[in-house]
């Protein structure tokens, strides 16, 4: 077995979690129904499936090469990529102005989830296009979306997000690449540029290159950054190519996986200048990166999903076919290991894991529809300020909880775990940088206690709460070990995360270093606590289901014991991890550094 897309489930969580009916009544989503959703969704899986899994393992054992300048994707990836833009995959969420479908995030959350669970590789070069596009149609001026846009959209061209340089790493204030205005209009950018993901490849004509630079007067910082867009061949007035832009790659990187994407060192400059244009006003780079970088997080926490989807379908195969050891409880027959109480331990706590993600992804995506298209401005409002609070939970915990899962894989497997051939291998290797880039889980972790709890004294995070309580009067009408167990746990763990948000949000200004400390472990039980919070709509769901007999009841009791397993081995670690963000942090400052 390859891959094949978790369709009930996903339709579960969007219908019963995430509110898809609802998005028919925004402006702009009318189109939406169930049955167009439907068709998205399986047509998505035929593709992920029968195109883009296959050629996993491929990327993996033939890598991207660079000779000369040149990179080659591995063998199938561009025919690949033709007929994902072909069939108008690229443009599923764009704005049908320019050639897009429009389709709500929700929808391209769960479609998304599928690239990139089938093929990692291949699916971080749309989701970089997809960003670009999204800063270019915020803040790009009219020229620019007519002269680039289109092409964009349709897959024709691919774009990037040029960032880090070897001397920066993640301080973007110390960015060196410089732009000098050439006087008609455009600037000339030299420098250099590291760890730029299909910053060259074989798929397409050209390659727009959106990139962080500094002009000659610019202030010192990340206020003198500047956010300019660069093409590989320069763009005609009619829309045709020109000449080839002052942009070589000169490397790309040996990585520990995901070694189907080509990962490149892009030199700019090196004859005098590349051609590049601004973005938007002087000085504000950072600002408009970040629509980019908001975007790119929440694509990388589905990564983490995605992975985990991945390795517990290859692990529950395995489990199923491997015939090893007899049951302990007796008897002299060999059995599958899924019968051994300890791997059933472990495919619970990967499927667990992963359901509970894929429900606080979908809610979140869910979310920034009803931010950008509900007709209330209050509504949009609330809406946003969740979605803020919950990019970093989604990018930091999702690829966290990601790589356990990957890892867990590889322990079912046991022995035959560590050997590539399996194929197990690959999918921990592939989950490791998915906590690395597009900011570590520190970063995310500073940005929740700075940005999100800090800088609003704890007010979104003690709306959160207060809407996790509110769930407790639908649990309380449920009968049932399993709803009553749920129902205590994640009491306990909605109360640990008031107390670890309060704690941050009371010492921020009196004890940063010790707050930031503690950083991690509380984006961690902010994490477990709202999968603990989803994973208990969905048990409250599936009981509803059943009581109305509305739905396959194999599927519906499997999600209760699913939630009730999340309670007793993952939501339970809530009050053990608030602990640490209260009293953890002075012991992490207490070492003197010597001694390390």
């Amino acid at each position: 077995m390859s891959y094949r897309a978790p369709l009930q489930d996903m339709r579960f969580v969007m219908q019963e979690l995430a509110g898809l009916d609802r998005l028919a009544s925004l402006p702009g989503f009318g189109d939406t129904g169930g049955e167009v959703v439907d068709a998205v969704l399986d047509e998505a899986d035929r593709f992920a499936s029968d195109i883009l899994a296959p050629l996993n393992r491929i990327g993996d054992t033939e890598r991207a090469r660079w000779q000369d300048g040149v990179v080659t994707t591995p063998p199938g990836f561009r025919d690949a990529y033709l007929r994902f833009a072909e069939n108008g995959w690229n443009g599923i969420g764009c704005d049908p102005e320019y050639g897009g479908q429009g389709m709500p995030k929700l929808v391209t959350t769960a479609v998304y989830e599928m690239w990139k669970a089938a093929n990692l590789s291949f699916s971080l070069c749309p989701m970089l296009t997809s960003g670009a596009i999204e800063a270019l149609m915020l803040r790009g001026s009219d020229a620019q979306k007519q002269m680039y846009l289109h092409n964009m959209v349709s897959g024709k061209w691919t774009g990037t997000m040029n960032l880090t340089e070897s001397q920066a790493g993640s301080d973007l204030a110390a960015v060196r690449t410089r732009a000098v205005p050439a006087g008609d209009g455009s600037y000339r950018l030299t420098g250099q540029k590291i760890f730029i993901t299909y910053g060259e490849h074989d798929y397409t004509e050209n390659i727009i290159h959106l990139v962080l630079a500094r002009t000659p007067d610019a202030p010192e910082g990340v206020k003198g950054i500047s956010l300019f867009v660069a093409p590989k061949f320069l763009v005609r007035a009619d829309g045709s190519l020109g000449a080839r832009n002052d942009i070589r790659c000169l490397s790309i990187e040996h990585k520990l996986g995901i070694h189907g994407s080509p990962t490149c060192v892009l030199s700019y400059g090196e004859q005098g200048g590349a051609t590049a244009y601004l973005v938007g006003e002087e000085n504000r780079g950072l600002e408009y990166m970040f629509i980019m970088m908001n975007a790119a997080r929440f694509a990388v926490g589905l990564e983490g999903l995605a992975i985990a989807e991945r390795a517990y379908q290859k692990a529950v195969q395995y489990a199923r076919e491997r015939i090893q050891g007899t049951d302990i409880a007796g008897g002299k027959d060999k059995v599958a290991i899924v019968r051994h109480p300890d791997v059933r331990r472990m495919l619970m706590r990967m499927k667990a894991q992963t359901e509970a993600m894929r429900a606080v992804a979908y809610v979140v995506a869910s979310a920034q529809d009803a931010a950008s298209r509900h007709p209330d401005a209050g509504e949009r409002a609330r809406n946003q300020a969740f979605v803020d609070l919950m990019i970093p939970i989604v990018k930091g915990w999702s690829t966290e909880t990601g790589n356990e899962v990957a890892s867990l894989g590889v322990q079912v497997h046991g022995g035959m775990g560590f050997i590539e051939e399996t194929g197990t291998a690959q999918f921990f290797r592939d989950a490791r940088i998915t906590t690395i880039y597009e900011g570590t889980t520190a970063i995310q972790a500073n940005d929740l206690i700075g940005r999100k709890i800090g800088r609003d004294g704890g007010r979104a995070l003690a709306a959160l709460v207060q809407e996790m309580r509110a769930l407790d009067v639908d649990l309380a009408t449920l009968t049932g070990a399993d709803a009553q167990r749920m129902r205590a746990l994640l009491a306990r763990g909605v109360a640990a995360l008031e107390r670890g948000g309060r704690h941050v949000a009371e010492q921020y200004g009196k004890n940063i270093r010790a707050v930031a400390a503690g950083s991690v472990p509380l984006l961690q039980l902010m994490g477990v606590v709202c999968g603990g919070w989803q994973m208990a709509r969905a048990l409250l769901a599936a009981q509803r289901r059943l009581a109305a007999d509305g739905g396959d009841r194999g599927f519906l009791h499997a999600k209760i014991a699913t939630a009730r397993f999340y309670a007793d081995h993952v939501l339970v670690g809530a009050e053990a991890l608030a602990e640490t963000v209260i009293d953890g942090g002075d012991a992490v400052l207490a070492m003197d550094e010597a001694a390390f």
